[in-house]
């Protein structure tokens, strides 16, 4: 665990909301100190944390990878940020990207040919973790001249089927 003053001031504020608790319980201040501090750690990691993650959309980021990238498709979100942010494929050719990549998983659509373009790949990138979340990740590379001119990450809402 890595103390952060982030933690500590979310674990200070459930000591004093447990402090104030405990006062409804018990007037001494040694039993209000025991009980905030016995049930501190409980509560900060049992509920008050579970609860920010649920609905906080905060995910861990990591280094690009190709073999994790191909290995794990539905942590791919967590290397798109630096992807885009570096432009490490800009400039890379058709040839390279299948290398890094694997080959692409969908043609996006060419509104000037009225088709799907092979200038156009798309990734899937899985799902951001988080409550209520039903977007789908996905990262387009746009090519001229066999080259990649653009990415573009996007979301496409995904719709599960009741059965």
């Amino acid at each position: 665990m890595i103390v952060t003053p982030a933690f500590i001031i979310l674990l200070c504020v459930v000591f004093i909301l447990l402090w104030i608790f405990a006062g409804t319980i018990d007037k001494r201040k040694w039993v209000r100190f025991l009980i905030s501090l016995v049930l501190t750690p409980i509560f900060y990691f049992y509920v008050f944390y579970p609860f920010i993650n649920i609905f906080s959309s905060y995910h861990h980021q990591k280094y690009f990878n190709s073999d994790a990238w191909k290995e794990k498709p539905a942590l791919r979100y967590e290397m798109s940020d630096e992807m885009i942010r570096d432009s490490l494929f800009i400039g890379k050719t058709k040839k390279d990207l299948e290398d890094k990549l694997g080959k692409s998983e969908w043609y996006g659509w060419d509104d000037s040919i009225k088709a799907n373009s092979p200038e156009k790949w798309n990734y899937n990138l899985g799902f951001k973790p988080g409550a209520f979340n039903n977007m789908q990740e996905c990262l387009e590379f746009n090519f001229k001249q066999d080259t990649v001119n653009s990415i573009t990450q996007y979301q496409l809402e995904k719709t599960f089927d009741e059965k």
